[in-house]
C-alpha cells in the first residue's frame, strides 16, 4: 500500500447542499471540517506508508473519522457505518452522497500503523499547533494536571489462572506456527482436553488441596513446553515466538525449582513472604497484554491496566473570576483545552510523570507560568527544577512526618537553625552539630546532621527532641535549594490565600469525568501500551474539538467551578 498525499478531498457540491439543508445550524462534524480542515493532512503520516503499491485510503480522512469516532464513543463498525449514512460525516470527509464508504477493518489497520510508527500523537499535536496559532493556547498562564486509572482490555486473572492461560496461549501459537513440532513434543489429546477451553476460575476445583494439585500440573506442563523449546535440536525461531517467551516469564515469576534430600528436582510455587515475587512493575498480569500491570491506590481501588495523565489550560482562579464579576467586567469566553496527555502502566507513580509533562509542554511552546497539581506529583527537587524553568508548581507538598511533627510535640526539623555557609545547625537548646555528612540515599543527594552524645544526653530537652537509644539527635536534610523550596511550600500552603488559589485545580476532575463519559477513556479499547496511548491521544483530541465546537457555536459547556461549600470543605480537611 502506498501513500499519495492529497489531504481531505474537496466537499462535493451536492453533499454540501444536502448537509447545509439537513443541519441549518451546523453540527460538530460540519464545524470541524469548516474550521480545522488544515489539521487533517496526509504528509505527517508518510513514514507509515510505502511509496510503491496500490494507493490506500487517505490518512487525513481516516484520522478525521477516528477523531469523530472517539467524540461519539463509537465502535469501528459504527464509525464505518456513520461515514456512509451520516450526511454531516460525509460533508466532513468530503464524500459523495453515493459513496459506499470503507470496511471497518481499515480503521484497525490504520491504528496499528500509527502505533507501530509512533505517530499516535500527530493529530493531537497538530490541533494544538492550530490552537496556538489562533491564540487559544500559549506559554504562560495556568495549567492543571491530574491522573486516573484505566482498566485493561483483557480479563483479570489470579496467579493460578495466569499460569494456565499462559500455557494455553503458547499452545495456540505453536499449533499455528509449528504444528508438526508440537505434535512430536506433547500428548496433543491430553493437552487439548486440559487447555481446549480458556482457563476460568469458576470451573476450577473449590478445595485448596485440589487447586494446589492443579497448580503443579500447570507448572509441569509449562516446564515441559519450555524445555522442549530450548532443547539443542529445536529450531531457534520456536523459542522466539512471543507467547513462548511470555510463558517462560510467567513460570519464573510463579514457580521455582529446588532439589530435595534425595536429589530429585521439585517444582514449588512462589510465595510473596517466603521466596518472593517480582515487583509490580515487572510482574506480568496477562499473557495477552504484557504491558498491563496490577496497581493499588489507597485501600479501595485495585485495578489491572494503565494510568493516564491529562493537562489542560485554565483561565482564572475562583478569586480572580469573582473579582472580575464584582468589577462588572465580562471575561472573554475561552475554552479550556487539553495540552498534554500521557499514558503509563499502572505502577508508575504520579511524581515520575511531572518532569516529563513539563518538558513536553515546554517543547511545544506551552510552558505554564503556574502548574496546578495534587499531592502525588511534587517533590522538593521537582519544585526547585520547575522554578528554575520559570514554572511555579501550585501543589500541596508532603508535610513533615517525623515522630515529633506527627505528635505535634517536641522539636521537629523546623525548630533547628541551619547555617548553610558554615555547615552548622543549631538546636533549640543552642548546641551546634558535631558532623555534617553529604551522602547518597536512594540515589538522591542528602545531608546527615549528627549531634554529639556528650551534649544531647545531659540536655534537659532530650525527651522532646529524640527517642534514640544512643541518646543523640540526627537530622537528614536535602540540599539547600530543595530544602528551602520545601520549607517555603509548606509555609505557603497553610495560608487561606494559597488554599483559595489551589481551588482552581479541582476543575481538572471535571475534565477527566468528561473524558470518561464521552470517550470511554476509563476502559482500554486495545491491548498494549502503544495502542492505549493512541486511544488516549485521540480521546484528548476529541474532547478538544468538542470544546472548540462549543466555543465556535457560542454555547460553552458548563464550566467546572468550585463552590464556596467545596472551598470550606477543603479548608477544614487540609
Amino acid at each position: 500500500m502506498s501513500l499519495q498525499p492529497k489531504g481531505l478531498p474537496k466537499i462535493p457540491e451536492q453533499t454540501a447542499v444536502v448537509a447545509r439543508a439537513a443541519f441549518p445550524k451546523g453540527s460538530l462534524a460540519i464545524r470541524v471540517r469548516d474550521h480545522l480542515a488544515e489539521v487533517f493532512a496526509d504528509e505527517p503520516f508518510a513514514d507509515a506508508f510505502g511509496v510503491r503499491g496500490a494507493p490506500g485510503l487517505s490518512p487525513a480522512v481516516l484520522s478525521l473519522v477516528t477523531v469523530l469516532q472517539f467524540a461519539e464513543d463509537l465502535t469501528d463498525r459504527q464509525a464505518a457505518a456513520m461515514a456512509v449514512r451520516a450526511i454531516d460525516w460525509k460533508y466532513a470527509i468530503g464524500a459523495e452522497l453515493t459513496d459506499t464508504g470503507f470496511d471497518a477493518s481499515v480503521l484497525s489497520r490504520f491504528r496499528a500503523r500509527l502505533a507501530d510508527q509512533g505517530l499516535e500523537r500527530v493529530v493531537f499535536d497538530r490541533l494544538l499547533e492550530h490552537c496556538k496559532d489562533a491564540g487559544l493556547v500559549g506559554a504562560g498562564g495556568k495549567q492543571r494536571t491530574d491522573s486516573t486509572h484505566v482498566i485493561s482490555a483483557v480479563r483479570e486473572l489470579n496467579r493460578l489462572e495466569l499460569a494456565g492461560e499462559s500455557i494455553r496461549a503458547a499452545l495456540e501459537a505453536l499449533a499455528v506456527a509449528a504444528p508438526a513440532w508440537l505434535a512430536e513434543t506433547i500428548d496433543v489429546a491430553e493437552f487439548a482436553h486440559r487447555y481446549g477451553l480458556r482457563v476460568n476460575g469458576w470451573t476450577m476445583p473449590v478445595s485448596k488441596t485440589k487447586r494446589d494439585r492443579l497448580a503443579l500440573v500447570f507448572a509441569q506442563d509449562g516446564y515441559t513446553l519450555c524445555r522442549a523449546a530450548w532443547a539443542a535440536d529445536t529450531p531457534a525461531w520456536i523459542r522466539e515466538i512471543e507467547a513462548v517467551q511470555i510463558l517462560r516469564q510467567v513460570l519464573v515469576q510463579t514457580y521455582y525449582l529446588r532439589t530435595d534430600t534425595r536429589g530429585r528436582e521439585v517444582i514449588c510455587k512462589r510465595e510473596a513472604d517466603d521466596e518472593g515475587v517480582p515487583p509490580g512493575q515487572l510482574r506480568l498480569a496477562s499473557p495477552y497484554d504484557t504491558d498491563a500491570r496490577w496497581a493499588a491506590k489507597g485501600e479501595a481501588l485495585y485495578w489491572m491496566g494503565y494510568k493516564v495523565h491529562l493537562t489542560e489550560t485554565t483561565c482564572h482562579t475562583p478569586a480572580e473570576a469573582e473579582a472580575e464579576a464584582e468589577a462588572g467586567r465580562k471575561a472573554v469566553p475561552s475554552p479550556n483545552l487539553i495540552t498534554d496527555v500521557a499514558t503509563t502502566d499502572a505502577t508508575v507513580p504520579d511524581v515520575k510523570a511531572t518532569a516529563t509533562i513539563q518538558q513536553r509542554l515546554a517543547a511545544r511552546g506551552l510552558k505554564p507560568a503556574e502548574h496546578y497539581l495534587d499531592a502525588g506529583y511534587p517533590s522538593a527537587d521537582l519544585i526547585t527544577a520547575a522554578r528554575a524553568q520559570g514554572i511555579t508548581m501550585v501543589t500541596p507538598v508532603l508535610l513533615n512526618h517525623s515522630a515529633q511533627a506527627r505528635a505535634a510535640a517536641g522539636f521537629d526539623k523546623s525548630a533547628f537553625t541551619i547555617d548553610w555557609k558554615t555547615r552548622q545547625v543549631r538546636c533549640p537548646a543552642g548546641r551546634i552539630n558535631l558532623n555534617w555528612n553529604p551522602v547518597k540515599q536512594h540515589g538522591q543527594d542528602a545531608i546527615v546532621i549528627t549531634f554529639s552524645v556528650l551534649t544531647c544526653r545531659p540536655c534537659p530537652f532530650r525527651a522532646q527532641c529524640t527517642t534514640s537509644k544512643i541518646g543523640r539527635r540526627m537530622l537528614t536534610l536535602q540540599p539547600r535549594e530543595p530544602h528551602e523550596a520545601l520549607v517555603r511550600a509548606r509555609a505557603e500552603q497553610k495560608t487561606d490565600t494559597w488554599r483559595d488559589k489551589y481551588a482552581l485545580r479541582a476543575g481538572i476532575e471535571g475534565t477527566i469525568n468528561q473524558a470518561l463519559d464521552v470517550t470511554g477513556m476509563r476502559r482500554a479499547r486495545y491491548r498494549g501500551l502503544p495502542k492505549v496511548r493512541l486511544q488516549h491521544a485521540f480521546s484528548a483530541t476529541a474532547i478538544n474539538i468538542i470544546r472548540l465546537d462549543a466555543h465556535w457555536s457560542d454555547h460553552p459547556l458548563r464550566r467546572t467551578r468550585t463552590s464556596q461549600l467545596e472551598r470550606l470543605s477543603y479548608r477544614l480537611t487540609a
